[in-house]
């Protein structure tokens, strides 16, 4: 399940809030915690950007 803070990170990475290495740096705090299924989800909304 993306919970909430996933889903500010992606809104933030879509307005480009983040530069690349703080975008990487948040995404691998959290990406541990992930299942692959939700992996795959998350790379499917980031694609469109």
């Amino acid at each position: 399940m993306i919970t909430k803070e996933i889903n500010e990170w992606i809104k933030k990475v879509e307005n480009h809030q983040y530069n690349y290495e703080d975008a990487m740096y948040e995404f691998s705090r959290f990406a541990k915690y992930l299942t692959k299924e939700e992996l795959i989800q998350i790379k499917k909304i980031l694609e469109k950007y």
